[in-house]
């Protein structure tokens, strides 16, 4: 009988079929960002940034997705399904929320302003402190999460090649670098619109193989059913149960609205449509691609039960690390067609280069827009701004290639980054909520209230990410056995998980730390707002006359536009500071 080694080596056969539909896809990538370079290049910011403000809904769209669905997100979930059941798949009726919260609120607001950087927005409604802060925030995660979103791939690719990981991660960010440098947005869209159908494709494939190897889509169901893996939401008003109906709703909202209505990463790709009617558009095909997604990355992980139900590879570590599973499946299922494996592996690096391209480009943005513009007495040469956003790109992308060297190091830095994403998070969402929905808040309020929102959060997050690692608060599997399998493997320490979709805890951990991290950016919304209200009643609130209704969500201009329309008229509020960013676009001005 074979044991664990001797199975992973035979199940590394990643053939020259296989690398060939893999390079082919940095080859379509490569030659998209030379025709946006060279062909169709961009002549001014406005084009390098936001791509004349004129691009197309679908690829738009898919762009949005693409953008979204990382590697981590493509090779977590389908894990997540696997050990826990669909619960967390509920947070697709949070999804579905944020479509008509965003679309309704957020959106006519940083449309019609017509900026560039959503920072742009803090200072017009707050001050310049506020824009520094947001921007610093928005710098801070993308240092801590770029490195990430290359190296799961990159494991991934070492598991099934043996490829070491620094020889891979390097080239792909070279290739990313390259493409983005050159062809700004447009070349950064388009190779999206590429790399989701590669992860389309990729996910289509492995369900529609491994749903036949097992008996097809109802045996996988049936398994799912029996398991408990497929169950009705948790109504438990307990925030410290993981995941529930009300973490995936509420906590759903707050979560996927901050990333995608405030995030520069996102809400750039929104402002590069023409119209605030084709942004609307473009929000409803992103809610549809991205349930579409995370059905097929569930399914998956149902999928990957009913092949494994009587042999756990996590347990025996054939696979042995959580995000490797998804691979070692596609090795076992479809190794034996050559090409197949490469277009899945293409798939999960493209999910990976989108979400890299975007934080690249949306860095330059940032850069210039918050951190250079602001601080020059001259305005800059187009060639001058050009300059500077490639050299943004290219030493974002290097600093990315150094920092995979740490995060391969430090075991729990996914953890401490999911932890880092949440004490930024929501402070940010709490003080552009503030902004949009109470024009009595002043700059002093708003910046107290963020300040002690991230502290609060640094407390909460970490010492919960800790508690974890610690083996203080464990999470509980669905039932899994190994009492069928048909290698060897080491039995050390063997443990059988008991059904239990909830999880035990110490009792002297304290409890903000058992919260569900579903919460976290609620809490982190909470405790920025209500500080902010606090500091508002004792030093005092802003006449809400001297905020422009532009910089209000569209149901509260309603109740301010009276007392301010001739207030601003009078005064030309913004007309000498920013003449053209401030300018409601006519066609827009009906909401």
């Amino acid at each position: 009988m074979e044991n664990v080694d001797q199975i992973i080596a035979k199940l590394q056969r990643f053939s020259w079929p296989d690398y060939s539909v893999f390079i082919a896809m940095f080859v379509v990538c490569i030659m998209i960002g030379i025709y946006f370079g060279f062909i169709k290049r961009s002549h001014s910011e406005a084009d390098y940034l936001m791509g004349g403000r004129n691009m197309l809904v679908f690829p738009i769209a898919l762009s949005l997705v693409a953008s979204f669905i990382s590697g981590i997100t493509l090779l977590g979930l389908p894990t997540e399904v696997y050990s826990y059941g669909i619960q967390y798949l509920y947070v697709a009726l949070g999804v579905l929320s944020m479509g008509v919260v965003m679309g309704v609120f957020y959106l006519p607001v940083f449309y019609n302003l017509n900026i560039t950087s959503t920072y742009e927005y803090l200072e017009s409604r707050f001050d310049r402190r506020l824009r520094m802060y947001g921007s610093v925030m928005f710098a801070i995660m993308n240092i801590a999460y770029l490195p990430i979103v290359i190296y799961v791939p990159a494991l991934a690719f070492n598991q099934v090649t043996g490829v070491a990981v620094h020889t891979i991660t390097p080239i792909v960010c070279l290739i990313c670098i390259f493409y983005t440098s050159l062809g700004g947005i447009r070349a950064v869209v388009w190779t999206d619109v590429v790399q989701t159908f590669s992860m389309v494709g990729a996910l289509v494939l492995v369900a529609i193989k491994g749903s036949h190897d097992v008996g097809g889509a109802g045996v996988v169901l049936q398994n799912a059913w029996d398991s408990g893996r497929i169950e009705r939401p948790i109504l438990d008003i307990n925030p410290t149960v993981r995941h529930t109906l009300w973490t995936q709703l509420v906590g759903g909202i707050f979560y996927w609205t901050q990333t995608n209505a405030v995030s520069q990463n996102m809400i750039q790709r929104y402002l590069a449509l023409p119209t605030l009617r084709s942004a609307r558009m473009a929000l409803i095909l992103f809610c549809c691609g991205v349930l579409i997604m995370m059905a097929l990355c569930g399914y998956n992980g149902l999928l990957i039960y009913a092949t494994y139900k009587n042999c756990d590879p996590l347990t025996t570590k054939l696979a042995k690390a959580r995000d490797q599973l998804l691979p070692l499946f596609v090795m076992d299922t479809l190794g034996d067609y050559p090409g197949l494996t490469g277009l899945f592996i293409a798939g999960v690096f493209s999910a990976a280069l989108s979400s890299l391209s975007t934080c690249l480009n949306s860095m330059s943005a940032v850069v210039l827009e918050d951190f250079v513009k602001p601080f020059v007495k001259q305005p800059l040469s187009e060639s001058a701004m050009n300059w500077i956003m490639k050299s943004v790109v290219v030493g974002m992308g290097v600093m990315c290639v150094c920092l995979v060297y740490i995060v391969e190091h430090m075991g729990t830095v996914l953890q401490l980054t999911m932890s880092l994403e949440a004490v930024t998070n929501g402070p940010l969402f709490g003080i552009f909520t503030m902004g949009i929905f109470m024009p009595w808040i002043n700059g002093n309020s708003a910046l107290t209230g963020g300040i002690v929102g991230v502290i609060t959060m640094s407390w909460i997050s970490l010492n919960a990410q800790w508690a974890i690692a610690s083996g203080a608060i464990k999470y509980q599997t669905k039932p899994i056995t190994v009492g069928q399998c048909d290698y060897l493997f080491d039995r050390t320490g063997l443990q059988q998980s008991s059904m239990n979709s909830t999880y035990t805890t110490a009792d002297e951990i304290f409890p903000l730390y058992r919260v569900s991290y579903m919460w976290f950016t609620f809490l982190g919304t909470l405790a920025t707002v209500l500080t902010s209200l606090i500091y508002s009643s004792i030093a005092g609130a802003q006449d809400a006359k001297k905020v422009d209704t532009a910089l209000l969500a569209p149901c509260i201009r309603k109740y301010v536009r009276n007392e301010n329309e001739d207030y601003f008229k009078t005064n030309h509020i913004f007309s000498s500071d920013i003449p053209t960013k401030m300018k409601v676009r006519d066609d827009e001005v009906a909401l």
